[in-house]
């Protein structure tokens, strides 16, 4: 793939990843389950877990946070913090607080949302690991003990 092609594949994925966020928040709710105090307390506490983790993985990352799937060329291999526990922490944050945004919308668009988020971001993470392999030698190593989303789900043996 050429660089342009690279560049564009993963400024698309990016855009795509946003647009789902987006449709989340501005989608209208529906009645698929009552929409209760219990229903947004539960859908509110994924949210926060949601935006929590994202945001101390975004920080542990440091100079090498992109939202772009391409890493940045000065950019060291991350493999502490919250990436001991997963090799995406950032994009398992965005699931969860998107699933708190859906058990909130409670509507066939948001958990149809959801689960193109959930797509988008394994395709992007997929993207993003043959890109680390080439430039990172400890990548194979790591991605081989460290779970892609989920602790312990989907290392790369």
């Amino acid at each position: 793939m050429t660089p342009a092609a690279r560049s564009t594949a993963a400024w698309t994925l990016v855009a795509i990843q946003f647009a789902l966020l987006a449709v989340l928040v501005v989608v209208p709710p529906g009645s698929l389950w009552v929409r209760d105090g219990v229903t947004f307390l539960v859908g509110g506490a994924l949210v926060v877990v949601g935006l929590v983790i994202a945001v101390i993985a975004g920080v542990g990352l440091g100079r090498a946070l992109t939202p772009s799937p391409v890493p940045r060329a000065e950019a060291e291999l991350v493999t502490t913090g919250a990436f001991v526990l997963t090799r995406h922490p950032i994009y398992s944050g965005l699931l969860v607080l998107g699933a708190g945004l859906a058990v909130i919308g409670a509507s066939p668009w948001h958990l149809g949302a959801w689960a193109a988020l959930l797509i988008t971001l394994m395709v992007k993470s997929r993207f993003e690991e043959r890109l680390l392999l080439e430039r990172y030698e400890a990548y194979a190593q790591y991605a081989a003990r460290v779970g892609r989303l989920v602790p312990g789900v989907g290392r790369i043996r």
